[in-house]
């Protein structure tokens, strides 16, 4: 079987590869970069060469004939590499790694199937499992998040390149990191780039988990894990009205605003026609400075603007110019109001708690909990269980 599965047949074949594995490693690429609307172009997925199988099986008898060899598990090769497990299982040698594109006529629903029960190992798990929810409507039920893990044993470079370089002496190369990944064929490298990006994740898993096990940490890390899936599960929908809104928005007079609103609707409209991220077609601090200038009586130029589309961004903020006061934007400026001194006390106490726990743990303070989130439960007591989970709360002394 090839590394990139393109159809049903070769899907089927890679799912009896993922059944008989409790934990499968993934990874996604899109195109964010490339077009208007973002679209999961690739699914990575890394699963065991061979099932370890624990004593519990052995002692039951239940091990399938399939998997002994001479009354041992068997190491089927992948790619010619056979190797013997590490204590967990896994080696970097004892992989397969395959793409699933999404992209072609595939019936992805058995894929979500079989992936539904499996502990599933990500790096930095939001973005993908948004993705994976968002391409593949699949939502995981058990995660292993390398980026948690990693901090959780006070790891402070926790790229994946850091981590991989760390774990495993090879240095993974960036260059497709900016790619188009909706182009087809795919060019080697690109292939190269992807597999890499999923291959190492199951052995660093393995050997992460072992120093969890060894500080006593697993349990907060089933916690933070719990919580990346809960989060990643809620919409990041905003209202019409703060789309707009962007950085330094907030400082603009509301006629300004009005203008910004026009433009900004206007660059959105232009970038779904053109299929294209809106900063292919202007960029956030263009679109600001845009604004002021049109509202001062000047106008602004852009020599890579067609004649239609420099026309029709002239027009859309000479409209908003002519708007009425009533129906100008209401600016919403960062609140001035200070916080009371209680709520400073109670915030400083807690900075104070953390850090100490922090450093007796060599955690990373802002993973423990960050600044805001602090101040947030300084505020409102009540915060505290939606923004930390059991283990932060206990190192900064909250019931």
């Amino acid at each position: 079987m090839t590394n990139v599965i393109a159809s049903n047949t070769g899907l089927s074949e890679l799912l009896k590869k993922i059944d008989p594995a409790d934990r499968v490693a993934l990874d996604t690429e899109a195109d964010s970069l490339h077009s208007y609307k973002e679209k999961l172009c690739l699914i990575q997925i890394s699963v065991p060469s061979a099932v370890t199988l624990s004593d519990a099986e052995r002692s039951r008898g239940t091990a399938s004939s399939a998997l002994l060899r001479d009354g041992k598990p068997a190491l089927p090769t992948c790619g010619g590499y056979v190797a013997a497990p590490t204590s967990l299982g896994i080696t970097v040698r004892s992989v397969c790694d395959f793409i699933v594109d999404p992209l072609g006529n595939l019936d992805s629903e058995p894929l979500r199937h079989a992936l539904q029960p499996k502990e599933i190992v990500l790096h930095g798990a939001d973005y993908d499992l948004r993705m994976l929810r968002r391409g593949l409507n699949f939502t995981a039920v058990r995660i292993f998040d390398t980026v948690i893990a990693a901090r959780l044993l006070g790891i402070r470079e926790f790229s994946l390149a850091a981590l991989v370089k760390r774990f495993f002496g090879v240095e993974l190369h960036k260059h497709s990191q900016k790619a188009d990944w909706a182009v087809r064929p795919l060019p080697p490298r690109m292939i190269k780039y992807a597999l890499n990006d999923v291959h190492y994740l199951l052995p660093l898993a393995a050997k992460l988990e072992e120093d969890l096990d060894r500080l006593h940490r697993r349990e907060w890390f089933r916690q933070s894990c719990e919580r990346a899936i809960e989060v990643a599960s809620t919409s990041r929908e905003r209202s019409q009205d703060e789309l707009w809104r962007i950085s330094g928005a907030g400082a603009l007079e509301p006629r300004t605003g009005a203008v910004l609103r026009a433009l900004w609707q206007w660059r959105e409209k232009e970038a779904e026609m053109a299929d294209r991220p809106p900063f292919h077609i202007l960029q956030n601090h263009e679109l600001l400075k845009a604004a002021e200038s049109f509202t001062s009586g000047n106008v602004p130029d852009y020599r890579y603007f067609s004649a239609r589309r420099r026309e029709t961004f002239c027009e859309v903020a000479k409209s908003a110019l002519q708007l009425p006061q009533s129906e100008w934007p209401v600016m919403r400026r960062r609140s001035e109001i200070r916080p009371t001194a209680d709520i400073v006390r109670r915030a400083e106490q807690l900075r104070t708690r953390r850090d100490k726990s922090a450093g007796q743990l060599e955690l990373e303070p802002p993973f423990v909990a960050s600044r805001g989130t602090l101040e947030a439960i300084a505020a409102d007591p009540e915060q505290a269980t939606r923004l930390l989970v059991p283990w932060q709360r206990e190192l900064i002394g909250i019931g």
